[in-house]
């Protein structure tokens, strides 16, 4: 009796879980009642039979996420495991993933998607698959014309990751930081850029990284800032860039001079954003991420997990 049971909860799994079968419709094909049937499904996932296995990115939840949430006050966060990486570019390339994964969940779909640019957005853009999303369009929201003769990347990503959800790019057609203060805001005076911005203010979700305050700035390799120029805002007290604004540890901006001529989005807009996703990985930028964190500019962090970590010691 106890093999014939065995057999039957095995039988009404097959059909159940394999073939879409209702209970109703297991118990007509069995000739038994739909209590029988939901006491044998109930008995095979008992006796280990049936193996449910939910593998949807965002469904694997480490504790260390759920920490995050609860004690640095993000809507949600997304931490990569950093067992088996070996250098510093897999890390960027599994955090760029889980980025792209974690954009492709979102629900509501963000009709509007603000970006900012940089390696770790260009990354993002291409791990993302086609079809992503439907019908989402992407704006920049700071500026990214190169001032050097090394290719771009500002416009690719937008570009790359509008296409593959179906939408349409809008480009602002600035440099990221002016040299004047009159030209910055003859600049965004013009009819075509200030209508970027006003779209990038109204956008439904933020995407953007921060960057480092030393000589590996993208914004020293864009040809903004001189190493120099750097070196002095660390004496300020700059830990890194929020879409080419410099700020400290709490989140402040460490050169209203340069920030003036900073072409984009406030930081402001971005805490005010229901959903502002950060991008953070590595352990040149523990104390950027921790800035971010610390001062409202992201509601949801994708990072790595030494960075987690670091963040939760901070706090």
């Amino acid at each position: 009796m106890i093999e014939s049971d065995e057999l039957l909860s095995i039988r009404a799994a097959e059909l159940y879980y394999e073939e879409d079968k209702t209970q109703d419709e297991i118990g007509s094909i069995l000739r038994l009642t739909r209590w029988k049937v939901g006491r044998l499904l109930a008995q095979a996932k008992t006796n280990g039979f049936i193996r449910i296995e939910i593998v949807h990115p965002r469904a694997r939840r480490l504790p260390i996420e759920r920490r995050l949430r609860e004690e640095r006050g993000l809507k949600d966060a997304i931490v990569v495991s950093t067992a088996g990486i070996t250098g510093e570019e897999e890390l960027q390339a599994r955090t760029a993933q889980a980025a792209a994964d974690y954009l492709a969940s979102i629900r509501p779909i963000p009709r509007t998607l603000g970006i900012s640019w940089g390696r770790t957005l260009y990354e993002v853009s291409e791990h993302l698959k086609d079809g992503w999303s439907t019908g989402v369009n992407v704006v920049q929201i700071n500026g990214g014309v190169s001032l050097n003769r090394r290719a771009g990347t500002a416009a690719t990503t937008a570009v790359t990751i509008a296409q593959k959800a179906g939408g349409q790019a809008t480009l602002l057609p600035s440099p990221a930081i002016l040299e004047r203060l009159e030209t910055k805001l003859a600049i965004e005076g013009d009819r075509a850029v200030s209508a970027v911005l006003e779209m990038a203010a109204t956008a439904n979700a933020y995407l953007y990284s921060a960057g480092t305050a030393d000589e590996h700035s993208v914004l020293v390799d864009s040809g903004y800032l001189t190493v120099d120029d750097v070196h002095e805002l660390v004496r300020k007290g700059a830990v890194g860039d929020v879409v080419g604004r410099y700020i400290d540890a709490d989140g402040n901006i460490v050169d209203p001079s340069l920030d003036a001529r900073t072409v984009g989005l406030s930081h402001d807009r971005l805490r005010a954003s229901d959903r502002s996703i950060a991008v953070i990985a590595g352990a040149g930028k523990h104390a950027v991420a921790n800035a971010v964190v610390r001062s409202g500019l992201c509601t949801v962090l994708v990072t790595d997990e030494a960075t987690a970590l670091s963040l939760l010691d901070e706090h």
